[in-house]
């Protein structure tokens, strides 16, 4: 993978930001739209959902999506679990994690929602994380985000696509280009940005936190994730984090969030009822009655969860009595999560960290000084970021007895297996790392993860025995998720070695197509369409994907948008004869 300059970086994040436009809030007096407003006649959902899905592409392009299996599957997970619990269940989304260590979210036309990898790992819960992504999923089910576009008509989306191929190709020139192009950018916002006003970004939030108490998460975590960022800015000094430039922050917003919380209380945990502290011969009676106490016994925290718990407890102290002997009451609000819930969610950040860190040796330092000079780092999700980073790092040995030593302690966790059966393969242990891959897909049938890496350790073998095994694994998968990008590739190499060359051509016509190279995609098939020996079912299925991607690839000519370099060599078999 191609590690970008953080100017570079930052030009993508910009330019991505023409689309989505979570510019900060300037019209605190804007009314919402009421719910007759014709913002959803502006373009119909399939318009939305493929402008969306071509900006997703076009960040594919650049490599400014992780694209990662684990990964793509636990923010996708989470995701669809706070839509389920919102109020519309039914709307399309996409969920996806941008390779950049900036700490930002954003939704996009069509439901996608990106999570930036710098705000995976800047937030200390998934109820956090689950906290911002109900946030922006709020935006698109209340349609903040359309009922935008309709109030700035003189900039169609289309139009901004194009500017996000010129911004990102600008951020590769090595002259005034890049400059040039950034202050274009800045106008360009400044003087067409979509704003959510401050009535939006407070309906969201509602709204999110509403969704986050029916997903079954901590109500007051949004809140929580608040004052994680406001942590980050302060040790950061200016730097303020990007998702407050883009939802901007004050005192106010962060208790609303958690009045809003205290209201809801804790998903499917006892709460301590409040109760009052009267004043006996001038002392406090602070004994808490005896069923709270029971409640409180019966709740499995250990210290790590209590600590946790203690930090995002939510106090609320009610009127003060007339009587004069009693003192308000107060409710204490610690919501608690199962200790499982909280360490998959780690072992992700800390994946999420390695995957996206622009020096990989540097990150291999991060967590080696750490793990020797700080007890209270050595966790089992910092102990497989450093098993990662030395994979990273070319030294699977050494990362293979690290992750034993996980695997060993907790061997039902797939995470632990799939990582130590790649580092035993990358090692030179094809033997045992195949017979490891093999007992992961009977324990896990249809994990995407482990599919597509055994798939991958099978193909490199180069043996049509091993091919035939692969496809065996990828051909549901790719039926499941074909737009994955890595599946088509995989399933593309096997049938290529699996002697079907005509699969092999249309799987890697289409990963190309999903990364960004519309035009390759399309030129690769008719060049296979031209094959005199195509059976009919052949034929059928490559003339009508060409019809598919043609209006696309027009269009994008159309708009004079920039692509990025052929990738034709690399994503093609199968040349016409």
């Amino acid at each position: 993978m191609v590690r970008r300059s953080p100017f570079s970086h930052r030009m993508c994040v910009l330019a991505a930001s023409l689309i989505v436009s979570l510019a900060t809030a300037r019209e605190p007096d804007v009314r919402l739209p009421d719910i007759g407003s014709s913002a959803a006649a502006i373009l119909s959902p399939q318009d939305l959902h493929d402008y969306g899905a071509e900006m997703l592409q076009e960040m594919r392009a650049y490599g400014m999506v992780l694209d990662d299996a684990l990964l793509t599957d636990y923010i996708n997970a989470l995701g669809f679990k706070l839509v389920a619990a919102s109020d519309h269940p039914d709307m399309s989304f996409d969920f996806f994690i941008v390779r950049d260590p900036q700490i930002n979210a954003f939704a996009a036309p069509g439901g996608f929602v990106a999570a930036n990898a710098g705000l995976i790992t800047a937030m200390q819960s998934e109820d956090e994380l689950a906290g911002v992504m109900a946030h922006e999923i709020s935006h698109v089910e209340q349609q903040h985000i359309l009922r935008a576009f309709e109030d700035t008509k003189k900039m169609s989306i289309p139009i901004m696509l194009g500017m996000l191929g010129v911004m990102i190709a600008a951020s590769h020139s090595r002259d005034d280009t890049a400059a040039a192009a950034m202050m274009t950018g800045t106008s360009l916002i400044q003087q067409r940005q979509i704003n959510f006003t401050r009535s939006e970004e407070a309906e969201a939030d509602r709204v999110g936190i509403d969704t986050l108490a029916r997903a079954s998460f901590d109500p007051s975590a949004m809140a929580g994730a608040f004052q994680t960022l406001q942590k980050v800015m302060r040790v950061n000094g200016v730097d303020v984090p990007e998702f407050l430039l883009d939802h901007p922050l004050d005192t106010k917003r962060i208790a609303d969030a958690k009045a809003r919380a205290a209201q809801l209380g804790c998903p499917s945990t006892p709460r301590l009822a409040a109760t009052h502290t009267t004043l006996l011969s001038g002392a406090l009676d602070l004994r808490v009655p005896a069923r709270g106490v029971a409640e409180a016994a019966a709740l499995p925290l250990d210290d790590a969860s209590a600590n946790a718990a203690s930090a995002a407890a939510v106090t609320s102290i009610g009127a003060t009595p007339a009587d004069g002997k009693t003192l308000p009451p107060v409710s204490v609000t610690a919501c608690f999560r199962h200790p499982e819930t909280a360490g998959y969610f780690e072992l992700m950040r800390e994946r999420a960290r390695v995957l996206s860190a622009q020096s990989m040796p540097a990150m291999r330092g991060y967590y080696a000084d750490n793990l020797r000079d700080d007890p209270a780092f050595d966790t089992p999700a910092n102990r497989y970021g450093y098993a990662l980073a030395l994979i990273e790092t070319r030294q699977p040995t050494l990362a293979a007895k690290e992750l034993k030593k996980l695997s060993d302690n907790q061997p039902s966790s797939p995470v632990f297996g799939l990582a130590l059966a790649h580092a035993e393969d990358l090692g030179g242990d094809k033997a045992g790392a195949l017979k490891r891959f093999e007992q992961l897909s009977g324990d896990f049938p249809g994990n995407r993860a482990v599919t597509l890496t055994y798939s991958d350790a099978l193909l490199a073998k180069g043996e049509l025995k091993s091919a035939r095994r692969a496809l065996e694994l990828l051909r549901p998968m790719v039926e499941r998720h074909a737009d994955d990008p890595d599946l088509q590739k995989s399933y593309g190499r096997a049938n290529e070695l699996a002697g079907d060359k005509i699969r092999a051509a249309e799987a890697y016509a289409e990963a190309a197509f999903l990364t960004g190279h519309a035009e390759d995609a399309l030129n690769q098939l008719k060049r296979l369409s031209k094959e005199s020996d195509l059976t009919y079912y052949q034929r059928s299925r490559i003339d009508a994907r060409i019809t598919q991607l043609t209006p696309t690839v027009l269009a994008m000519r159309k708009r004079d948008a920039p692509t990025p370099d052929s990738i034709a060599p690399a994503f093609s078999c199968c040349r016409a004869r």
